[in-house]
């Protein structure tokens, strides 16, 4: 398969032809039309076109992460801003540590891998306990407490 004309590097920033692309008009178009093949090739499909992605990591990464109190039941809940600047709920059931000890959430409906980035994972850190022996790391949320799993593949 050729190369990508499209490169996205591990901090969620898009290139073409090795031009940083920063309209967002355009990016709102891709991230729309954003496919997995059955491969887990990262594409976009519009129309009758496809072209595939040079991912370094994920496409999508995590930039701010925030602790809300629900109005409703005074619960709360954790949301995650995404390279897309779409804002989420964090599935926290589907934290893991990935290669090179990076934390990923899974995003869009668990369709995607979402990378975090350094000061996301610093926001997120600030809510990260360790088991009383040390061996594992989770999130107590509404006394509810939430593993964090390691190596798994994204």
């Amino acid at each position: 398969m050729e190369s990508s004309d499209i490169r996205i590097d591990k901090e969620g920033i898009w290139y073409y032809k090795g031009a940083h692309m920063f309209r967002k008009d355009i990016l709102c178009v891709f991230f729309e039309h954003l496919q997995i093949d059955e491969c887990g090739k990262y594409l976009i499909e519009l129309n009758e076109e496809r072209c595939y992605l040079d991912v370094e990591d994920t496409v999508f990464v995590v930039g701010a992460v925030y602790k809300t109190k629900l109005p409703d039941d005074g619960r709360y809940q954790i949301d995650v801003l995404l390279t897309d600047d779409s804002c989420e709920k964090l599935e926290m059931s589907s934290l893991y540590i990935g290669k090179e000890n990076v934390l990923y959430c899974r995003v869009k409906e668990g369709k995607f891998a979402a990378r975090f980035s350094r000061n996301s994972y610093y926001q997120l850190a600030e809510f990260i306990e360790q088991s009383e022996n040390g061996s594992h790391f989770f999130i107590n949320l509404n006394d509810e407490k939430y593993m964090i799993k390691s190596n798994q593949v994204s």
